[in-house]
């Protein structure tokens, strides 16, 4: 396929007092332009591992990252990342918030007029500009992530990286945090790579899951294709055979990874399950081990 960004054989091994931890083993992946992927696998697989080597924060011990045909060695406002924890300024408002980054990356290419409306059309598309002279601790937390979206989407990435942006979020807001995310990759067509642990999250959201082996010394283990039509509607989406029998494809994945003894990668025999009957949002498989 035509790549946009390629995670090229990438492994990483960090120091430790019992010795080198090789985290992730030739992890290999390529993004089509405007593709949502989400990475999912237990915890200690590495999959914010991966996401800091795309976001530049961390090095690649081999392989490496290449977005648009240059190598990414470092951080940059072609990458914005948003974490579960929204990481806002306290003492700035939600305009200011967004704002100052909107300020870091056009002050030489956009006027001071440009950069406020720029500000304000990113704050409309998470539908917060009600509370543009709200502090964080004057609003919620679903309104805190949506500010920390509008923040990234400012800065026009080419990659959206997201760390389990909804994690911290009680169902019903994360329900409406994943339709508003939905909305805002069909209007931009902007590359999305989301982490989560919320399988139904996962299949609702995603042109494609790629599904981590166990750590240490991970890597991809199955790539699953997510050819559900756009836009997505959860509620019709519950009745719907595909989108049961992707969730299962998941489910079955990370359960016999967990379930198989440490060192075993041998490919499974069975190839398809019965689904499991759940709605979008049902099912999150939490931290194990």
């Amino acid at each position: 396929m035509n790549s946009y960004l390629d995670i090229d054989h990438v492994s990483i091994t960090f120091p430790t007092d019992k010795g080198p931890l090789n985290v992730l083993d030739g992890v290999d992946l390529r993004v089509r332009k405007g593709e949502f992927v989400s990475l999912i696998g237990h915890s200690g697989c590495g999959k914010s591992t991966v996401l800091n080597i795309v976001a530049g924060l961390l090095q690649a011990t081999r392989g490496g990252v290449i977005l648009e045909g240059r190598e990414v060695n470092e951080p940059g406002p072609d990458r914005a990342v948003v974490f579960q924890n929204h990481s806002l300024l306290p003492w700035l408002s939600v305009y200011d918030n967004v704002r100052l980054a909107v300020d870091q990356v056009f002050k030489k290419s956009k006027s001071r007029a440009e950069r406020h409306r720029w500000t304000l059309h990113n704050l409309e598309l998470v539908h917060m500009e009600h509370a543009l002279d709200r502090k964080p601790d004057e609003i919620s937390g679903g309104m805190k992530q949506r500010v920390g979206i509008a923040r990234a989407l400012a800065m026009e990435p080419k990659v959206l990286l997201m760390d389990e942006p909804f994690g911290a979020l009680d169902s019903l807001t994360r329900a409406h945090m994943q339709d508003s995310l939905m909305e805002i990759h069909h209007r931009l067509g902007n590359t999305v790579i989301m982490i989560t642990h919320d399988v139904d999250e996962a299949v609702l959201l995603s042109d494609r899951i790629v599904m981590m082996t166990n750590g240490p010394s991970a890597r991809v283990g199955e790539i699953l294709e997510v050819d559900l039509k756009r836009p997505r509607d959860r509620l019709a989406l519950a009745e719907n055979p595909a989108f049961n029998h992707y969730r299962a494809e998941v489910v079955r994945f990370l359960h016999e990874r967990h379930d198989r003894p440490k060192g075993d990668e041998s490919e499974t025999v069975e190839e398809k399950r019965t689904d499991t009957g759940s709605e979008p949002g049902s099912e999150r498989l939490r931290a194990i081990g």
